[in-house]
Protein backbone atom coordinates (compact mmCIF):
# COMPACT_ATOMS: atom_id res chain seq x y z
CA UNK A 1 0.00 0.00 0.00
CA UNK A 2 1.57 3.30 -1.13
CA UNK A 3 1.76 6.46 0.90
CA UNK A 4 1.08 10.10 0.05
CA UNK A 5 2.10 13.45 1.47
CA UNK A 6 -0.53 14.67 3.93
CA UNK A 7 -0.41 18.02 2.12
CA UNK A 8 -0.49 16.85 -1.49
CA UNK A 9 0.37 20.36 -2.70
CA UNK A 10 3.88 19.61 -1.41
CA UNK A 11 5.79 17.59 -4.00
CA UNK A 12 8.93 17.07 -1.88
CA UNK A 13 9.54 13.28 -1.70
CA UNK A 14 11.27 13.76 1.68
CA UNK A 15 8.24 15.51 3.23
CA UNK A 16 7.93 13.79 6.58
CA UNK A 17 4.16 13.88 7.02
CA UNK A 18 2.81 10.83 5.20
CA UNK A 19 -0.54 9.05 5.07
CA UNK A 20 -1.69 5.83 3.39
CA UNK A 21 -3.74 5.99 0.22
CA UNK A 22 -7.47 5.51 0.73
CA UNK A 23 -8.69 1.98 -0.03
CA UNK A 24 -12.38 1.86 -0.93
CA UNK A 25 -14.49 -1.27 -1.43
CA UNK A 26 -17.97 -1.11 -2.97
CA UNK A 27 -20.48 -3.54 -1.50
CA UNK A 28 -24.09 -4.39 -2.24
CA UNK A 29 -26.18 -3.41 -5.23
CA UNK A 30 -29.24 -1.38 -6.14
CA UNK A 31 -30.50 0.87 -3.36
CA UNK A 32 -28.31 -0.95 -0.85
CA UNK A 33 -24.99 -0.16 -2.53
CA UNK A 34 -22.38 1.35 -0.23
CA UNK A 35 -18.66 2.14 -0.14
CA UNK A 36 -16.56 0.82 2.75
CA UNK A 37 -13.37 2.78 3.44
CA UNK A 38 -11.21 -0.15 4.47
CA UNK A 39 -8.27 1.73 5.99
CA UNK A 40 -10.00 4.84 7.35
CA UNK A 41 -8.59 4.26 10.85
CA UNK A 42 -5.00 4.28 9.52
CA UNK A 43 -5.63 7.38 7.39
CA UNK A 44 -7.27 9.21 10.30
CA UNK A 45 -4.39 8.32 12.62
CA UNK A 46 -1.89 9.73 10.10
CA UNK A 47 -3.69 13.10 9.95
CA UNK A 48 -4.45 13.22 13.67
CA UNK A 49 -8.25 13.26 13.54
CA UNK A 50 -10.97 10.77 14.58
CA UNK A 51 -11.96 8.52 11.65
CA UNK A 52 -15.56 9.70 11.97
CA UNK A 53 -14.60 13.25 10.93
CA UNK A 54 -13.32 12.56 7.38
CA UNK A 55 -16.04 9.93 6.87
CA UNK A 56 -18.75 12.41 7.83
CA UNK A 57 -17.04 15.05 5.65
CA UNK A 58 -17.33 12.68 2.67
CA UNK A 59 -21.03 12.30 3.42
CA UNK A 60 -21.53 16.08 3.57
CA UNK A 61 -19.69 16.68 0.30
CA UNK A 62 -21.36 13.80 -1.55
CA UNK A 63 -24.83 14.29 -0.08
CA UNK A 64 -24.78 10.71 1.22
CA UNK A 65 -25.51 9.08 4.57
CA UNK A 66 -22.62 7.63 6.58
CA UNK A 67 -22.37 4.70 9.00
CA UNK A 68 -19.77 3.86 11.66
CA UNK A 69 -19.21 0.31 12.84
CA UNK A 70 -16.55 0.68 15.56
CA UNK A 71 -16.70 -2.96 16.60
CA UNK A 72 -15.62 -4.15 13.15
CA UNK A 73 -13.66 -0.98 12.29
CA UNK A 74 -15.85 -0.22 9.27
CA UNK A 75 -16.55 3.32 8.04
CA UNK A 76 -19.20 3.46 5.33
CA UNK A 77 -20.50 6.05 2.86
CA UNK A 78 -23.74 5.15 1.09
CA UNK A 79 -23.51 4.89 -2.69
CA UNK A 80 -20.72 3.84 -5.05
CA UNK A 81 -17.64 6.06 -4.86
CA UNK A 82 -14.16 5.57 -6.35
CA UNK A 83 -11.08 5.72 -4.13
CA UNK A 84 -9.56 8.53 -6.23
CA UNK A 85 -12.64 10.69 -5.73
CA UNK A 86 -12.57 10.12 -1.97
CA UNK A 87 -8.83 10.91 -1.94
CA UNK A 88 -9.51 14.27 -3.62
CA UNK A 89 -12.26 15.01 -1.08
CA UNK A 90 -9.85 14.11 1.71
CA UNK A 91 -7.52 16.86 0.43
CA UNK A 92 -10.34 19.34 1.05
CA UNK A 93 -10.88 18.01 4.57
CA UNK A 94 -7.15 18.26 5.33
CA UNK A 95 -6.97 21.80 3.99
CA UNK A 96 -9.97 22.92 6.06
CA UNK A 97 -9.62 20.96 9.30
CA UNK A 98 -5.98 19.79 9.59
CA UNK A 99 -3.42 22.15 8.05
CA UNK A 100 -2.36 25.25 9.97
CA UNK A 101 -3.51 28.40 8.12
CA UNK A 102 -0.21 30.11 8.98
CA UNK A 103 2.50 27.50 8.29
CA UNK A 104 0.57 24.77 6.36
CA UNK A 105 1.83 22.25 8.92
CA UNK A 106 -0.47 19.33 9.86
CA UNK A 107 0.66 19.29 13.52
CA UNK A 108 -2.60 20.82 14.73
CA UNK A 109 -5.24 19.99 17.31
CA UNK A 110 -8.93 20.90 17.33
CA UNK A 111 -10.08 22.54 20.55
CA UNK A 112 -13.86 22.27 20.84
CA UNK A 113 -15.98 24.24 23.27
CA UNK A 114 -19.49 22.75 23.17
CA UNK A 115 -20.70 25.31 25.69
CA UNK A 116 -19.62 28.31 23.58
CA UNK A 117 -20.23 26.54 20.26
CA UNK A 118 -16.70 27.28 18.98
CA UNK A 119 -14.04 25.18 17.24
CA UNK A 120 -10.45 26.42 17.46
CA UNK A 121 -7.33 25.09 15.79
CA UNK A 122 -3.95 25.21 17.55
CA UNK A 123 -0.63 24.47 15.85
CA UNK A 124 2.19 22.82 17.78
CA UNK A 125 4.70 23.84 15.10
CA UNK A 126 4.27 27.63 14.88
CA UNK A 127 2.06 28.34 17.92
CA UNK A 128 -0.96 29.55 15.92
CA UNK A 129 -4.27 29.49 17.77
CA UNK A 130 -7.54 30.64 16.26
CA UNK A 131 -11.09 29.62 15.33
CA UNK A 132 -12.07 27.87 12.11
CA UNK A 133 -12.83 30.76 9.75
CA UNK A 134 -15.50 29.04 7.68
CA UNK A 135 -18.89 27.45 8.15
CA UNK A 136 -19.26 23.82 7.07
CA UNK A 137 -21.86 21.17 7.83
CA UNK A 138 -19.13 19.13 9.54
CA UNK A 139 -18.72 21.89 12.16
CA UNK A 140 -22.04 20.89 13.75
CA UNK A 141 -20.96 17.24 13.88
CA UNK A 142 -17.63 18.17 15.51
CA UNK A 143 -19.38 20.29 18.14
CA UNK A 144 -21.63 17.34 19.03
CA UNK A 145 -18.71 14.86 18.86
CA UNK A 146 -15.54 16.58 20.15
CA UNK A 147 -12.19 14.80 19.58
CA UNK A 148 -11.80 13.85 23.25
CA UNK A 149 -15.14 12.02 23.29
CA UNK A 150 -15.17 8.23 23.37
CA UNK A 151 -14.85 7.25 19.65
CA UNK A 152 -17.55 4.59 20.00
CA UNK A 153 -19.99 7.34 20.98
CA UNK A 154 -19.29 9.55 17.95
CA UNK A 155 -22.01 9.56 15.37
CA UNK A 156 -24.11 6.96 17.14
CA UNK A 157 -27.64 6.77 15.85
CA UNK A 158 -30.56 7.85 18.00
CA UNK A 159 -31.79 4.26 18.25
CA UNK A 160 -28.40 3.05 19.47
CA UNK A 161 -28.25 5.83 22.04
CA UNK A 162 -31.69 5.01 23.45
CA UNK A 163 -30.89 1.30 23.49
CA UNK A 164 -27.67 1.95 25.37
CA UNK A 165 -29.48 4.22 27.79
CA UNK A 166 -32.12 1.55 28.48
CA UNK A 167 -29.39 -1.03 29.01
CA UNK A 168 -27.69 1.30 31.48
CA UNK A 169 -30.93 1.80 33.41
CA UNK A 170 -31.58 -1.95 33.50
CA UNK A 171 -28.06 -2.51 34.79
CA UNK A 172 -28.67 0.00 37.57
CA UNK A 173 -31.91 -1.76 38.53
CA UNK A 174 -30.10 -5.09 38.69
CA UNK A 175 -27.48 -3.64 40.98
CA UNK A 176 -24.72 -3.03 38.44
CA UNK A 177 -23.08 0.16 39.65
CA UNK A 178 -19.76 -0.17 37.84
CA UNK A 179 -20.16 3.18 36.05
CA UNK A 180 -19.56 6.46 37.79
CA UNK A 181 -22.87 7.92 39.03
CA UNK A 182 -21.73 11.45 38.17
CA UNK A 183 -20.69 10.67 34.59
CA UNK A 184 -22.49 12.63 31.86
CA UNK A 185 -21.66 10.07 29.14
CA UNK A 186 -23.88 7.01 28.63
CA UNK A 187 -22.69 4.55 25.95
CA UNK A 188 -23.06 6.64 22.84
CA UNK A 189 -25.04 9.59 24.22
CA UNK A 190 -24.05 12.63 26.18
CA UNK A 191 -26.60 12.99 28.92
CA UNK A 192 -27.45 16.57 29.82
CA UNK A 193 -28.40 16.85 33.50
CA UNK A 194 -31.75 18.39 34.30
CA UNK A 195 -31.12 21.77 35.93
CA UNK A 196 -34.18 21.25 38.17
CA UNK A 197 -32.81 18.06 39.69
CA UNK A 198 -29.11 18.98 39.67
CA UNK A 199 -27.68 19.67 43.11
CA UNK A 200 -26.32 23.11 43.79
CA UNK A 201 -22.56 22.72 43.89
CA UNK A 202 -21.75 26.43 43.68
CA UNK A 203 -20.25 26.26 47.17
CA UNK A 204 -17.11 24.70 45.64
CA UNK A 205 -16.85 27.32 42.89
CA UNK A 206 -14.15 29.98 42.93
CA UNK A 207 -13.08 32.59 40.39
CA UNK A 208 -9.43 32.78 39.36
CA UNK A 209 -8.67 36.51 39.12
CA UNK A 210 -5.03 36.20 38.17
CA UNK A 211 -3.83 38.23 35.18
CA UNK A 212 -3.24 35.09 33.11
CA UNK A 213 -6.74 33.71 33.81
CA UNK A 214 -8.38 37.05 32.91
CA UNK A 215 -6.44 37.13 29.63
CA UNK A 216 -7.54 33.57 28.82
CA UNK A 217 -11.19 34.42 29.46
CA UNK A 218 -10.94 37.50 27.23
CA UNK A 219 -9.43 35.33 24.49
CA UNK A 220 -12.38 32.91 24.73
CA UNK A 221 -14.85 35.78 24.49
CA UNK A 222 -13.06 37.16 21.43
CA UNK A 223 -13.10 33.79 19.71
CA UNK A 224 -16.79 33.36 20.48
CA UNK A 225 -17.55 36.78 18.97
CA UNK A 226 -15.58 35.83 15.84
CA UNK A 227 -17.66 32.68 15.51
CA UNK A 228 -20.86 34.69 15.68
CA UNK A 229 -19.56 37.11 13.04
CA UNK A 230 -18.70 34.24 10.72
CA UNK A 231 -22.18 32.78 10.97
CA UNK A 232 -23.81 36.18 10.39
CA UNK A 233 -21.64 36.91 7.32
CA UNK A 234 -22.58 33.68 5.59
CA UNK A 235 -26.26 34.51 5.94
CA UNK A 236 -25.79 37.81 4.08
CA UNK A 237 -26.48 38.22 0.36
CA UNK A 238 -23.71 37.62 -2.15
CA UNK A 239 -23.41 41.35 -2.88
CA UNK A 240 -22.94 42.10 0.82
CA UNK A 241 -20.26 39.40 1.08
CA UNK A 242 -18.50 40.81 -2.00
CA UNK A 243 -18.57 44.26 -0.36
CA UNK A 244 -16.97 42.79 2.80
CA UNK A 245 -14.10 41.29 0.81
CA UNK A 246 -13.74 44.51 -1.19
CA UNK A 247 -13.42 46.53 2.04
CA UNK A 248 -10.78 44.15 3.43
CA UNK A 249 -8.63 44.14 0.29
CA UNK A 250 -8.87 47.94 0.01
CA UNK A 251 -7.90 48.43 3.67
CA UNK A 252 -4.95 46.02 3.35
CA UNK A 253 -3.82 47.70 0.12
CA UNK A 254 -3.95 51.17 1.63
CA UNK A 255 -2.01 49.94 4.66
CA UNK A 256 0.56 48.21 2.46
CA UNK A 257 -0.16 44.91 4.20
CA UNK A 258 -1.59 42.65 1.49
CA UNK A 259 -1.34 39.02 2.56
CA UNK A 260 -2.21 36.43 -0.09
CA UNK A 261 -3.11 33.69 2.41
CA UNK A 262 -5.39 35.95 4.45
CA UNK A 263 -7.23 37.28 1.40
CA UNK A 264 -7.83 33.81 -0.04
CA UNK A 265 -8.94 32.52 3.37
CA UNK A 266 -11.38 35.42 3.72
CA UNK A 267 -12.75 34.79 0.21
CA UNK A 268 -13.26 31.11 1.06
CA UNK A 269 -14.89 32.02 4.37
CA UNK A 270 -17.36 34.28 2.58
CA UNK A 271 -17.87 31.62 -0.11
CA UNK A 272 -16.99 33.99 -2.99
CA UNK A 273 -13.50 32.75 -3.92
CA UNK A 274 -14.29 32.49 -7.64
CA UNK A 275 -15.37 36.15 -7.77
CA UNK A 276 -12.39 37.43 -5.78
CA UNK A 277 -10.23 38.07 -8.93
CA UNK A 278 -12.79 40.64 -10.12
CA UNK A 279 -12.28 42.58 -6.87
CA UNK A 280 -8.49 42.22 -7.05
CA UNK A 281 -8.39 43.53 -10.64
CA UNK A 282 -10.40 46.61 -9.68
CA UNK A 283 -8.32 47.46 -6.61
CA UNK A 284 -4.80 46.42 -7.64
CA UNK A 285 -4.48 47.22 -11.36
CA UNK A 286 -4.35 50.43 -13.38
CA UNK A 287 -2.38 51.63 -16.42
CA UNK A 288 0.78 50.12 -14.86
CA UNK A 289 -0.70 46.63 -14.93
CA UNK A 290 2.42 45.11 -16.51
CA UNK A 291 4.38 45.82 -13.30
CA UNK A 292 1.46 45.11 -10.96
CA UNK A 293 0.85 41.63 -12.39
CA UNK A 294 4.37 40.58 -11.42
CA UNK A 295 4.03 42.19 -7.99
CA UNK A 296 0.81 40.32 -7.14
CA UNK A 297 1.64 37.05 -8.90
CA UNK A 298 1.39 34.91 -5.74
CA UNK A 299 -2.01 36.34 -4.85
CA UNK A 300 -3.33 35.71 -8.36
CA UNK A 301 -2.04 32.14 -8.43
CA UNK A 302 -3.60 31.33 -5.04
CA UNK A 303 -6.92 32.79 -6.19
CA UNK A 304 -7.31 31.24 -9.67
CA UNK A 305 -5.28 28.00 -9.57
CA UNK A 306 -7.36 25.10 -10.95
CA UNK A 307 -10.47 27.30 -10.96
CA UNK A 308 -11.67 28.10 -14.49
CA UNK A 309 -14.55 30.20 -13.19
CA UNK A 310 -12.12 32.39 -11.21
CA UNK A 311 -9.91 32.77 -14.31
CA UNK A 312 -12.90 33.97 -16.34
CA UNK A 313 -13.71 36.55 -13.65
CA UNK A 314 -10.07 37.66 -13.75
CA UNK A 315 -10.33 38.19 -17.52
CA UNK A 316 -13.51 40.21 -16.89
CA UNK A 317 -11.67 42.36 -14.37
CA UNK A 318 -8.80 42.90 -16.84
CA UNK A 319 -11.34 43.98 -19.47
CA UNK A 320 -12.68 46.63 -17.08
CA UNK A 321 -9.17 47.91 -16.32
CA UNK A 322 -8.41 48.14 -20.06
CA UNK A 323 -11.66 50.06 -20.55
CA UNK A 324 -10.57 52.63 -17.93
CA UNK A 325 -7.09 53.04 -19.47
CA UNK A 326 -7.91 52.29 -23.07
CA UNK A 327 -5.24 54.33 -24.83
CA UNK A 328 -2.40 53.05 -22.66
CA UNK A 329 -3.42 49.40 -22.37
CA UNK A 330 -5.13 48.42 -25.61
CA UNK A 331 -1.81 47.95 -27.49
CA UNK A 332 -0.50 45.83 -24.58
CA UNK A 333 -3.38 43.33 -24.56
CA UNK A 334 -1.39 40.50 -26.25
CA UNK A 335 1.54 40.99 -23.87
CA UNK A 336 -0.76 40.99 -20.81
CA UNK A 337 -2.44 37.75 -21.88
CA UNK A 338 0.86 36.08 -22.74
CA UNK A 339 2.37 36.95 -19.34
CA UNK A 340 -0.62 35.44 -17.54
CA UNK A 341 -0.48 32.35 -19.77
CA UNK A 342 3.30 31.87 -19.34
CA UNK A 343 3.01 32.21 -15.54
CA UNK A 344 0.13 29.71 -15.22
CA UNK A 345 -2.37 32.35 -14.15
CA UNK A 346 -4.56 31.53 -17.18
CA UNK A 347 -5.10 28.10 -18.73
CA UNK A 348 -5.02 27.69 -22.50
CA UNK A 349 -8.59 26.39 -22.76
CA UNK A 350 -9.88 29.38 -20.73
CA UNK A 351 -8.19 31.87 -23.08
CA UNK A 352 -9.44 30.12 -26.23
CA UNK A 353 -12.98 29.91 -24.83
CA UNK A 354 -12.87 33.62 -23.91
CA UNK A 355 -11.63 34.53 -27.41
CA UNK A 356 -14.31 32.46 -29.16
CA UNK A 357 -17.23 34.70 -28.24
CA UNK A 358 -17.95 38.37 -27.65
CA UNK A 359 -19.70 39.11 -24.37
CA UNK A 360 -21.13 42.17 -22.63
CA UNK A 361 -20.99 40.69 -19.11
CA UNK A 362 -18.20 42.94 -17.81
CA UNK A 363 -17.84 45.71 -20.42
CA UNK A 364 -19.84 46.89 -23.41
CA UNK A 365 -20.05 44.61 -26.43
CA UNK A 366 -18.18 47.15 -28.58
CA UNK A 367 -15.27 47.41 -26.12
CA UNK A 368 -15.18 43.65 -25.67
CA UNK A 369 -14.97 43.19 -29.44
CA UNK A 370 -12.15 45.74 -29.62
CA UNK A 371 -10.21 43.92 -26.88
CA UNK A 372 -10.69 40.61 -28.71
CA UNK A 373 -9.35 42.18 -31.90
CA UNK A 374 -6.29 43.48 -30.04
CA UNK A 375 -5.76 39.98 -28.56
CA UNK A 376 -5.86 38.29 -31.99
CA UNK A 377 -2.04 38.00 -32.38
CA UNK A 378 -1.71 36.11 -29.10
CA UNK A 379 -4.77 33.92 -29.75
CA UNK A 380 -3.43 33.10 -33.24
CA UNK A 381 -0.06 32.17 -31.77
CA UNK A 382 -1.74 29.98 -29.15
CA UNK A 383 -3.83 28.14 -31.75
CA UNK A 384 -0.83 27.60 -34.05
CA UNK A 385 1.21 26.17 -31.18
CA UNK A 386 -1.65 23.76 -30.42
CA UNK A 387 -1.93 22.76 -34.10
CA UNK A 388 1.81 22.09 -34.27
CA UNK A 389 1.56 19.75 -31.29
CA UNK A 390 -1.37 17.92 -32.90
CA UNK A 391 0.44 17.64 -36.26
CA UNK A 392 3.55 16.34 -34.49
CA UNK A 393 1.49 13.55 -32.98
CA UNK A 394 -0.20 12.76 -36.30
CA UNK A 395 3.19 12.53 -38.11
CA UNK A 396 4.14 9.71 -35.79
CA UNK A 397 0.86 7.96 -36.58
CA UNK A 398 1.44 8.32 -40.37
CA UNK A 399 4.48 6.02 -40.35
CA UNK A 400 3.68 2.85 -42.33
CA UNK A 401 5.10 -0.49 -41.20
CA UNK A 402 5.51 -3.32 -43.70
CA UNK A 403 6.31 -6.76 -42.41
CA UNK A 404 6.68 -10.33 -43.61
CA UNK A 405 5.65 -13.02 -41.15
CA UNK A 406 7.58 -15.88 -42.81
CA UNK A 407 9.83 -17.79 -40.33
CA UNK A 408 13.38 -16.44 -39.98
CA UNK A 409 12.64 -13.77 -42.57
CA UNK A 410 10.93 -11.06 -40.59
CA UNK A 411 11.73 -7.59 -41.93
CA UNK A 412 10.50 -4.22 -40.80
CA UNK A 413 10.61 -1.27 -43.15
CA UNK A 414 9.65 2.24 -42.13
CA UNK A 415 8.25 4.34 -44.94
CA UNK A 416 7.48 7.94 -43.99
CA UNK A 417 4.50 9.43 -45.76
CA UNK A 418 5.76 11.56 -48.67
CA UNK A 419 5.20 15.30 -48.36
CA UNK A 420 4.25 17.14 -51.53
CA UNK A 421 6.55 20.08 -52.28
CA UNK A 422 4.95 23.51 -52.21
CA UNK A 423 5.19 24.91 -55.71
CA UNK A 424 4.21 28.43 -54.74
CA UNK A 425 7.13 29.67 -52.64
CA UNK A 426 5.99 33.25 -52.93
CA UNK A 427 2.81 32.52 -50.95
CA UNK A 428 4.82 30.95 -48.14
CA UNK A 429 7.00 34.00 -47.99
CA UNK A 430 4.03 36.33 -47.77
CA UNK A 431 2.49 34.29 -44.94
CA UNK A 432 5.69 34.38 -42.93
CA UNK A 433 5.79 38.16 -43.17
CA UNK A 434 2.33 38.37 -41.59
CA UNK A 435 3.37 36.34 -38.52
CA UNK A 436 3.59 38.34 -35.30
CA UNK A 437 6.40 37.79 -32.81
CA UNK A 438 4.36 37.68 -29.59
CA UNK A 439 7.45 37.90 -27.37
CA UNK A 440 8.31 41.30 -28.92
CA UNK A 441 4.98 42.85 -27.94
Amino acid sequence: MGSLNVNRNVSDPFYRYKMPKIIAKVEGKGNGIKTVIVNMSEVAKAIGRPPTYPTKYFGCELGAQTQFDFKNDRFIVNGSHEANKLQDLLDGFIRKFVLCPDCDNPETNLVVSTKKGTICRSCKACGFHGPLEFNHKLNTFILKNPPNLNPAAQGSSLTEGKRAKRSKKQGDVNGDRSGSPNSDEVDGEIEVPDPKTKKDDDDDWALDVSEEAVRARMQDLTEGAKGLTINDDLEKSEKERVDLLYAKVKADRDAGALNAKEIVAEAERLDIKSKAPLILAELLFDDKIAVQLKKHKELLLRTVHNDEKAQKYLLGGIEQVIGLHKEALMPKVPGILKWMYDNDVLDENVVLDWASKVSKKFVSRELNQEIHKAADPFVKWLKEAEEEEDSGESDEDDVEIEYNDRPNAVTLKLQPTPVKPNANNSEVKEDSEDDVDIDAI
